[in-house]
């Protein structure tokens, strides 16, 4: 090795070095940050162009009805007269009802699933859930007009007029359709989705959280309610406005069993 070879040598040595000490380059971070700020904001301008649209849609009934057309209760169409109120009652009503049935079974059997069962039952139970979201509503509409409705004339809504009579709410004469026999409906479409997405929740809680609680001396309850389910309460509120979401926008098989009769 000559005078020369040796600083060339260590030129080379120092410029790798240096190009190793630089930092990374921030192009793919940037990239990847600006992508996702416009998909978020490409949500945001959906969402706008979607109001505009439906009152843009809606402008002509909004300027013939007013906006009384949304607390009046008649239906007349060969008069002209036109009255929301009952729809808008129903659809409360019904999805109410509905979250009042299937949101605990939707939570007891996503705790049941990621705390209790047993490994063998667990996938069995879990594909049976995810099946019933796959029925379409049409069908579930005509399983309650020929199948729920008789079986709730006969037996539970005399037992419950019997009982509840006393209220607004049990009064009448018993013909089947009903808020209830919606709200069941209902209940039973929203049910494998509160389910599923309480279910992923459930199994994202960390481990540590039930490992403190035993650690502690709480017992398996214990450890569900206050390590599991109070850690995951803010998924779970998630989880069932989307099932308040799907019951709001169900309308086929609610119009079967409800009455189809706005009133």
């Amino acid at each position: 090795m000559d005078a020369t070879t040796g600083p060339a040598i260590a030129a080379v040595e120092l410029q790798s070095a240096r190009r190793a000490m630089a930092p990374p380059s921030r192009f793919g971070d940037k990239a990847f940050e600006w992508l996702t700020l416009l998909m978020a904001l490409g949500l945001v301008v959906l969402v706008i162009l979607l109001g505009w649209e439906l009152w843009r849609g809606s402008s002509l009934a909004v300027r013939k009805f007013g906006f009384h057309f949304l607390t009046t209760s008649t239906w007349d169409p060969v008069a002209e007269q036109f009255g929301a109120l009952p729809f808008i009652y129903g659809t409360l009503v019904s999805s109410l009802v509905a979250l009042l049935i299937a949101v605990p079974l939707s939570i007891a059997t996503a705790a049941y699933l990621t705390e209790l069962a047993p490994l063998w039952i667990r996938q069995p139970l879990v594909s049976l859930i995810e099946m019933l979201a796959a029925i379409p509503s049409v069908i579930l509409g005509l399983w309650g007009i020929f199948v729920m409705i008789p079986w709730l004339r006969d037996y539970p809504f005399p037992l419950l007029k019997r009982l509840f009579g006393w209220t607004p709410f049990f009064t009448g004469p018993i013909y089947g359709p009903s808020m209830l026999a919606g709200g069941i409906i209902i209940a039973i479409m929203i049910l494998p989705i509160v389910t599923s997405i309480s279910r992923e929740i459930l199994r994202s809680v960390p481990n540590l959280q039930r490992e403190a609680a035993y650690a502690l001396g709480a017992t398996r309850w214990e450890a569900t309610r206050i390590a599991v389910l109070s850690y995951a309460k803010n998924g779970l509120f998630g989880a069932v406005i989307l099932g308040l979401g799907r019951a709001l926008g169900e309308t086929m098989a609610v119009t079967m069993v409800i009455g189809n009769t706005p009133q």
